[in-house]
């Protein structure tokens, strides 16, 4: 694996990769708190069949947090970022991986570039209302809208290590079992104040992806990318609802669940890398 950073777009962005660039490309967007650390395990059991890029959004791991003026922390303006990133590094046909906040980041450039899409690969995100846990749901909206000092501070704590050891171990198979390297490495982006800012308020934008959701259903039903959906059945954000509902609006695609949380790769590495293998090395 080689650990590179790039110059895009005025931004510079932290990214890994492995494989032979001239293999199928797939794309792995990182989910929230966290950055392309999450796939470390990942990307060498991919890379002897394919070309395996991970990019840290603007504010996330490694890169760097721009200020407002270079960039706004909305996902309409990161996503304009990645697909700068994806144009310059992987132009395609590529395959995207789509977890968390990476959902929406990458149904923005599938939408708008649907001549580059080979396949996607869902992982506990959601395209419906129905996939969120209500609950959560409701904190996501109130935390949305005009920012506040008090809004700010309360989604701040959603970018620490306490909140993302709490995502990775609930739901876990083993719990105490996992890796702390997930959370310790994220840690560092957490303990930069301008990461830090950067990464809440672009989470305080989360539910304005959900007037895209129609969007990107009727993408998925036109289009009909081949489609492979793992999923972590005890996610407490995003429920087993929304792994149904992409298989409703695509009976063709593989759906597999495993026992595991939000992190999902976390414990099951292996046979979602045998998936993801599977599914778009025929």
């Amino acid at each position: 694996m080689n650990f590179r950073t790039a110059d895009v777009a005025g931004l510079r962005l932290f990214y890994r990769e492995a494989g032979d660039p001239s293999k199928p490309t797939i794309v792995l967007l990182h989910g929230f708190p966290t950055s392309s650390h999450q796939f470390s395990d990942l990307i060498p059991r991919l890379a002897d069949r394919f070309h395996v890029i991970a990019p840290d959004y603007p504010g996330m791991g490694y890169s760097d947090a721009p200020a407002p003026t270079v960039l706004r922390p909305t996902f309409d303006d990161v996503a304009k970022a990645i697909d700068a990133f994806i144009a310059q590094f992987a132009p395609g046909p590529l395959i995207l991986y789509l977890h968390d906040i990476g959902g929406p980041i990458g149904m923005r450039n599938a939408t708008a570039y649907p001549e580059r899409i080979a396949g996607l690969i869902f992982q506990n995100f959601t395209i419906s209302v129905e996939g969120w846990n209500p609950e959560r749901l409701k904190v996501y909206e109130r935390l949305g809208g005009p920012e506040t000092p008090e809004k700010l501070a309360e989604t701040e704590q959603f970018a620490t290590v306490e909140r993302d050891m709490f995502l990775h171990k609930k739901g876990a198979r083993q719990p105490d079992a996992l890796n702390p390297d997930n959370w310790a490495i994220d840690a560092y982006a957490f303990s930069i104040a301008a990461n830090r800012v950067f990464m809440s308020r672009l989470f305080m934008n989360l539910t304005t992806n959900i007037q895209y959701y129609s969007e990107w259903t009727a993408y998925l039903n036109d289009r009909k990318p081949k489609t492979l959906i793992v999923w972590g059945r005890n996610d407490p954000l995003i429920v087993p609802a929304a792994a149904e509902f992409v298989k409703q609006v695509l009976p063709a695609a593989e759906l597999r669940y495993y026992d595991g949380g939000h992190f999902v790769l976390d414990e099951y590495v292996e046979a979602i890398a045998d998936a993801i293998t599977e599914t778009f090395s025929r």
